[in-house]
């Protein structure tokens, strides 16, 4: 199987299996001498682990992150740094009733039509429980980069929208509640949406905006490896993520040049900022802001039907631990894979400019 790492200078490869003995990762490239913060690491992980409300997935994981090589005395050597985080509740069980049968909108059917094998388990590889190690990697990447400020919220579900500018939110009032929206009024109905539509045994997406604030000017390359090119990349890598906008997004579409161009002050920012913080594919110093769509998740806990391995169609009810919203969990992913593009960059940049 290709495809398990990501990143140019500041690469991680991942490995791991929902309901394998563990998951974990090997990040090349971090420059040494970086004294790391490993409760700032675990909290990351915190935020991202299951069981953590009544609104996700109510397996049990408290996702300690193992370092095994590349670190000594605190700080990073230069080496590659391994680490693993052990799957310790898993519930093979509940997926016996798929292993003959393939799931829609999963990946179990292109995934056994390609590789000939699939572990059933969750979802194996293909899990969003792969993400851990790249929330992981991204706590590590933040500390590289600890000027630069990415701060993710869930800024949908559903039709609920937050129906402010993110400059009037408080970022650290997403952190106070399971649904992670800064806005108390939009996060108590996203919150009741959600248990309502987890009753239904249903599921429902949403969308995650994300502002990274004090990016120096220069990062990004102005042909094939534009810094948003990267950054939507990244965000598409994640599991059940459907769309990318950066800036004025699709809006910018409806827009005249005159009403769309950011007009220069003096000191070289602009008076708006329709262009997310990136022109030509370079970070032009202003905030980066981006929208990432999360579709509903694809495991319902009610009865629909599935296409089996003899070709016959079938009625079956979901079964296991799953999210009704998978939003909430991925505000740290979005952060953590914002964070492994950034530092790619910033590290590409300091060798080559």
């Amino acid at each position: 199987m290709a495809g398990n790492s990501y990143g140019t200078l500041f690469k991680l490869t991942t490995f791991g299996e929902s309901h394998g003995e563990a998951l974990g990762g090997i990040i090349d490239g971090c420059p040494p001498g970086i004294v790391l913060d490993f409760e700032a690491i675990q909290k990351e992980m915190h935020r991202r682990k299951p069981g953590q409300s009544t609104l996700v997935s109510q397996r049990k994981e408290e996702d300690e992150v193992q370092f095994l090589s590349g670190i000594f005395e605190g700080k990073t050597t230069g080496t590659p740094i391994g680490f693993i985080i052990q799957n310790t509740n898993q519930k093979s069980d509940d997926y016996s009733l798929i292993k003959d049968s393939y799931r829609p909108s999963h990946a179990d059917y292109v995934y056994e039509k390609k590789y000939g094998i699939r572990d059933y388990r969750g979802g194996g590889r293909s899990s969003a429980r792969e993400t851990a190690s790249r929330v992981a990697a991204g706590a590590i990447a933040k500390q590289v980069i600890s000027n630069i400020k990415i701060n993710a919220f869930v800024s949908s579900v559903g039709e609920i929208f937050i129906d402010k500018p993110y400059q009037s939110l408080d970022f650290s009032v997403a952190e106070t509640n399971a649904v992670r929206c800064p806005d108390y009024d939009t996060a108590q109905k996203m919150e009741e949406y959600i248990k309502e539509i987890k009753k239904q045994g249903d599921t429902v997406g949403g969308t995650i905006t994300c502002v990274i604030q004090n990016v120096p000017v220069g990062l990004g390359e102005p042909v094939f490896d534009k810094l948003h090119a990267e950054l939507g990349k990244a965000m598409l890598s994640i599991n059940a993520v459907h769309g990318f906008e950066y800036g004025s997004g699709f809006c910018g579409a409806k827009m005249k040049g005159s009403e769309h161009n950011d007009l220069y002050n003096e000191d070289g920012t602009t008076r708006t900022n329709l262009s997310g913080g990136i022109q030509g594919g370079i970070s032009n110093g202003m905030d980066i802001y981006f929208r990432v769509a999360f579709k509903p998740v694809a495991t319902l806990l009610q009865k629909q039907e599935v296409l089996t391995n003899k070709a016959t169609i079938e009625e079956q009810q979901g079964k296991g631990r799953h999210d009704a919203c998978v939003v909430p969990r991925a505000v740290p992913i979005v952060e953590a894979m914002a964070a492994l593009v950034l530092t790619d960059f910033y590290l590409i940049n300091k060798i080559y400019s």
